[in-house]
């Protein structure tokens, strides 16, 4: 069997349009010859006369008409498939799949994935959350496109945007002696808290090193009274006295109903990005290009 040649089924077309060699030529811009060369060939491996030709002209044999109607099916479904592939490389189509922390999902970004679906409808979102270490390494195995973590990891292979800033809050129980020392809209040092029990959260996570980090810097190991693995696991735990806890800025909407004393720590250390991380060698399809312009156009810096 012959393989379909788009070229050459237009021109069969336009031979059934025209009934004419020469006037098909000329709409097509080429040379009566090779219209003429082209048909025989496809005839030929074909093993099928397609047109009747006669001194007036060219009309379709039987068999004619039945592959221009095929050519028909087949040229239109080539334009379908290229309006398609336009959309998806224009970003009316496609996927995104986002690796994100629990920070990023308890900030601005569920808002901003709405923002961004409502623009762009056509795009099928697949929303994983985890720990940063595991996002990078979605994105590394192409498990993710992008991924919105904290900014405490090694960004080498990484292109890299500001998400959203972030800092890291104390809270105590309303009862707990530290209590007495938060003053309203003041900061706090951590040396000032580092020596009372905490209750940790995620072992290995961005929000877990960052801690560990400053306190092993200040020469004083935290200690431990309990470990979670979330947020509102984390809160309840404070409120019932197992200890201090810390929690990002992003987070502190999970306080709300609780009597849960807070206070942003004073150290630059404490004040972090979210970031927004792609691959530096994976392509940038125009659904990432647009969620990463979207994710800059609203990020607003901390004063």
């Amino acid at each position: 069997m012959a393989p379909f040649d788009s070229v050459t089924a237009r021109l069969i077309l336009l031979l059934a349009e025209t009934g004419s060699i020469g006037r098909a030529a000329e709409r097509e811009g080429i040379a009566s010859s090779a219209v003429s060369r082209r048909v025989s060939d496809l005839e030929s491996r074909l093993g099928v006369v397609l047109f009747d030709r006669s001194a007036h002209g060219v009309k379709l044999t039987s068999a004619g008409e039945a592959y221009a109607q095929g050519c028909r099916t087949v040229l239109r479904a080539i334009a379908d498939l290229d309006a398609v592939m336009s959309d998806f490389g224009s970003g009316l189509r496609g996927s995104l799949r986002l690796a994100c922390t629990s920070s990023a999902l308890t900030g601005r970004l569920p808002e901003l994935l709405a923002r961004y679906a409502a623009k762009h409808d056509g795009i099928a979102l697949d929303i994983q959350e985890m720990g940063a270490a595991k996002a990078l390494l979605a994105l590394d195995e192409g498990r993710a496109d992008i991924a919105i973590v904290s900014d405490n990891y090694d960004f080498t292979r990484f292109e890299i945007k500001a998400f959203e800033d972030d800092r890291v809050w104390v809270l105590v129980p309303p009862d707990h002696p530290l209590a007495a020392a938060i003053e309203p809209r003041r900061d706090i040092g951590f040396d000032t808290v580092i020596d009372y029990p905490i209750v940790g959260i995620h072992q290995a996570g961005s929000l877990d090193r960052l801690l560990g980090e400053a306190a092993r810097k200040a020469g004083k190991p935290l200690v431990e009274s309990v470990r979670v693995e979330s947020f509102p696991a984390l809160v309840r735990m404070v409120e019932a006295g197992f200890g201090i806890g810390f929690l990002r800025s992003t987070s502190l909407h999970l306080l709300a109903g609780t009597d849960l004393v807070c206070a942003p720590l004073a150290e630059p250390w404490a004040l972090r990005q979210l970031l927004v991380a792609r691959r530096k060698t994976s392509p940038l399809s125009a659904a990432m290009k647009s969620f990463i312009a979207l994710c800059s156009e609203t990020y607003a810096p901390s004063v």
